[in-house]
C-alpha cells in the first residue's frame, strides 16, 4: 500500500469519535530534521487509546483524496512552508476555508507555520492567529527558556523547560492580538541576530527587539469568531525534541485542544523511547537517522 495514498487510522475508532487528520508533508532536509512523517506518526502512537478520538495521519504531502478532510474535527499540518507548502497548491486553501468556516480546527507545525505574503498570510492570521512572515520573521537555532506558563488548557500539566531548537520568533500575528494566546514565549539571546540580514534571517525591527530583550512567542493558541480554534508551534526542527516530555505534550495538548476534547488537568501523558524515535523516519541520502541536536551552539539551518 502507498502510504501517500492511504492514511494511518486507528483500527478501534468509533462512529462517535472526533476524527482528526495530520498531513506529513513531503521528506526534507537531512536525517532527522524535518521528520513530518515520523513526528505525526509518533503523535499517533501518543494519542492511541485516548477516550473520543481518532487520529489518522496522511503521508508524503496533502491526502490524494481530498474526501478524506470532510468530517475533521481539526487539521493538524506538518510540512515545509513558503511557496511550496501544501495547503498553498491548487485550491487547497478554498478547501481549509470552507473546514474553518464550519469550526474545524487547524494546528500548524514548524516551517508549516509560513504561508507567503501574497497567497495564505490573510488566511492564516484568521484561521490560527499567527505567522511567519518574511524580512519580518527569524529562524535561529537557540536554546529557548520556557520560565512562566501561562492559565490556558494548552498548558495543563506542562513545567517550565528549555529546549534547544529552530524556534522561529517575531512572528505576524493578529491586529490587536484579537483572540490571540501566547503559550510559549521566550527571550531570545544575542546570537540568534549572528546572521546576516536576510528574508529568514533578520532585520533591524527584529535586532532591536532582541536587544531590548523582547520576550518572544514561539507557540500561541486562537480562537476564530465563528467558534473555531487554531494552533502555532514553531519548534519542531529536530525531531530528537519529541523525545521531551513538555516539548510533546504542549503539542499534543495543542491537537485535542484545537479539536475542542477536553485537555486532562496534567495534560496529555505518553511515554516515548529512544526505539520510537527511530521508527518511522524518512530516507534521506541513504540514511534513517535521529541526528543529535549539538550542546553548543549551532551551525545556521538549511536555508529554507
Amino acid at each position: 500500500m502507498l502510504i501517500s495514498l492511504i492514511g494511518f487510522a486507528a483500527t478501534t475508532g468509533r462512529a462517535e469519535d472526533k476524527r482528526i487528520v495530520m498531513i506529513a508533508g513531503k521528506p526534507s532536509h537531512a536525517p532527522g530534521e524535518h521528520e513530518f512523517r515520523a513526528g505525526l506518526l509518533l503523535f499517533q502512537k501518543c494519542l492511541a487509546g485516548f477516550p473520543g478520538i481518532q487520529v489518522e495521519v496522511y503521508s508524503n504531502g496533502w491526502p490524494a483524496d481530498d474526501a478524506v478532510l470532510k468530517g475533521a474535527a481539526a487539521v493538524v499540518i506538518y510540512s515545509d512552508g513558503g511557496a511550496g507548502h501544501p495547503a498553498l497548491q491548487a485550491d487547497r486553501l478554498q478547501q481549509l476555508d470552507a473546514l474553518t468556516k464550519q469550526g474545524v480546527g487547524l494546528a500548524c507545525i514548524h516551517y508549516a507555520v509560513e504561508p507567503t505574503i501574497e497567497k495564505g498570510q490573510k488566511e492564516f492570521l484568521d484561521w490560527i492567529g499567527g505567522c511567519f512572515e518574511i524580512h519580518r520573521s527569524v529562524n535561529p537555532v537557540w536554546s529557548a527558556d520556557f520560565k512562566t506558563l501561562p492559565d490556558h488548557p494548552i498548558a495543563r500539566g506542562l513545567k517550565p523547560f528549555s529546549m534547544r531548537d529552530e524556534w522561529y520568533f517575531n512572528m505576524r500575528f493578529r491586529d490587536g492580538m484579537t483572540g490571540v494566546k501566547m503559550i510559549l514565549t521566550a527571550v531570545p539571546p544575542p546570537e540568534t541576530m549572528k546572521r546576516h540580514d536576510g528574508p529568514h534571517e533578520g532585520n533591524p525591527g527584529v535586532r532591536a527587539a532582541v536587544e531590548k530583550g523582547e520576550s518572544q512567542a514561539v507557540a500561541w493558541a486562537s480562537e476564530r469568531a465563528g467558534g473555531g480554534r487554531g494552533f502555532g508551534f514553531t519548534g519542531g526542527h529536530y525531531h530528537r525534541n519529541w523525545g521531551d516530555d513538555n516539548f510533546r505534550k504542549v503539542v499534543l495538548n495543542g491537537i485535542l485542544w484545537i479539536a475542542k476534547v477536553e485537555v486532562p488537568p496534567d495534560g496529555v501523558s505518553s511515554t516515548v523511547t529512544a526505539a520510537d524515535l527511530e521508527q518511522n523516519l524518512d530516507l534521506k541520502s541513504g540514511k534513517r537517522k535521529v541526528k543529535a541536536v549539538p550542546a553548543g551552539p549551532a551551525p545556521a539551518p538549511a536555508a529554507k
